[in-house]
């Protein structure tokens, strides 16, 4: 099954779609420009490419008319209430990631970048990065997108944003994961842009996880 058509089974909004291709997107590019080490290209794509299924949680229930999407997110909803990363871990174990795939899926999020920055997978390095690359309305950098984090989840309960300590290091080790792939790619990071990812989009929509 490719990517689209999982995405279709879960009658994901295309915004949500978007953004998992972006970021799929991107990683390709670092991909096809990477000097370092060998690296298990296959998993960061996959990875990549179903790290958000489980933010349909996050979505308000009345923001799209599918009736499809609405009974499959309140069955989720009763179960991992607004836990999204534990939905996005059991789909991907549903949907075929290997135990190193889930692994990375664990591993890859913002409030464990310290962990990332001083792990020896560049596999979740990049996962990471190129997730932390991609706002809502595209390809952003570094700093504006994680500066955008912190003035939008400030206000939320135990999140790593609403301590400004925690937030701030989180950025500085995020632009130094940053510094760490930018070293082995043939490419700069303001190559990584809308404009250098759109070649991607289409291959990744048929891409087969």
């Amino acid at each position: 099954m490719n990517s689209i058509e999982i995405y279709k089974k879960y009658h994901l909004p295309e915004n949500l779609q978007m953004h998992m291709l972006r970021v799929a997107a991107c990683a390709n590019l670092i991909i096809d420009n990477w000097m370092g080490e060998e690296i298990d290209k296959e998993a960061i794509i996959r990875v990549s490419l179903l790290h958000d299924m489980g933010n349909m949680l996050k979505i308000p229930e009345d923001f799209s008319e599918d009736i499809e999407f609405k009974k499959i997110r309140k069955e989720y909803f009763d179960i991992y209430g607004t836990n999204d990363h534990e939905l996005n871990m059991e789909i991907g174990k549903k949907e075929g990631l290997t135990d190193k795939e889930l692994i990375i899926l664990d591993g890859k999020r913002s409030r464990k970048n310290e962990e990332t920055l001083n792990s020896n997978s560049f596999e979740r390095k990049i996962c990471a990065y190129c997730d932390q690359r991609v706002a809502p309305e595209g390809v952003v950098s570094i700093k504006e997108r994680l500066e955008d984090a912190k003035k939008r989840y400030k206000d939320k309960a135990l999140s790593v944003w609403s301590d400004e300590k925690k937030a701030n290091r989180v950025i500085e080790c995020s632009l130094s994961i940053e510094k760490q792939i930018m070293q082995y790619c043939t490419i700069n990071s303001e190559d990584i842009n809308d404009d250098t990812i759109k070649q991607y989009i289409k291959k990744l929509q048929a891409y087969d996880i």
